[in-house]
């Protein structure tokens, strides 16, 4: 979409308008601002410095290569999580095809540390559960990888089954004292269970890959509009 010049618009300061875009679900278009404005920077400088027209000498391309390494490394010092709120887990699952995969036009390299930082925050929040349903995807697929850290997930969740079953039936819940004592012993058999099978290995081996997935996808995935824009009648 295409939008002619206004003057008008230059008295509007850019927090204020990219707000605006934000709270109206136009994120798609604040998304391809910050690409342009990079862009048509870019271009400034390739073409106001003389040299850049020698084939030999050739800074441009080196300045996209740098940026574009610069941007990358950019990602590893982001928090993906800083605006995540638990209502992004309340609505529903976007669509796996059409809204987190899309199609091949649904990805680009972003332009910009800033352009990334504001994909990975806006698709973080829209595709919580997505994100969320892949982390239990490959959570899963480590514990079968590794059969002995599932054996010891399955004793402990076992053990504090039998210790529900166990206070229900002797009424553990009058004798406060030994309820506490036995909910510490659990604790501390639940604990050694966990570090001798080695479960942490395959917890930090998910959110390992979950982490790297989510957030070279949330980076190179354009901002599409998360609800449709207000017509008036």
């Amino acid at each position: 979409m295409a939008f002619k010049p206004n003057p008008l618009s230059l008295t509007v300061p850019d927090p204020a308008f990219e707000s605006w875009l934000r709270d109206s679900g136009y994120l798609e278009l604040l998304d391809q601002r910050s690409s342009s404005s990079s862009y048509s920077s870019a271009g400034a400088y390739s073409c106001g410095d003389g040299a850049a027209s020698d084939p030999a000498y050739a800074p441009g391309f080196f300045a996209a290569v740098f940026s574009g390494l610069g941007t990358l490394l950019s990602l590893a010092t982001l928090n993906p999580l800083s605006k995540l709120a638990a209502g992004d887990f309340s609505g529903e699952t976007p669509s796996w095809t059409r809204g987190f995969v899309g199609d091949f036009g649904s990805y680009s390299f972003p332009s910009s540390p800033a352009q990334a930082r504001l994909r990975v925050h806006e698709n973080v929040k829209r595709f919580a559960r997505n994100y969320a349903a892949l982390f239990i995807l490959f959570f899963a697929c480590a514990l079968y990888q590794m059969p002995f850290a599932l054996i010891g997930l399955l004793s402990c969740l076992a053990l504090w089954d039998f210790f529900k079953f166990s206070s229900d039936k002797w009424g553990l819940d009058r004798r406060p004292v030994i309820r506490q004592i036995l909910v510490r012993t659990a604790q501390i058999v639940t604990a050694v269970i966990l570090i001798w099978c080695n479960v942490q290995m395959a917890i930090f081996c998910a959110l390992c890959v979950s982490y790297a997935a989510l957030i070279l996808h949330a980076a190179f995935r354009k901002l599409t509009p998360s609800k449709p824009p207000h017509k008036k009648r």
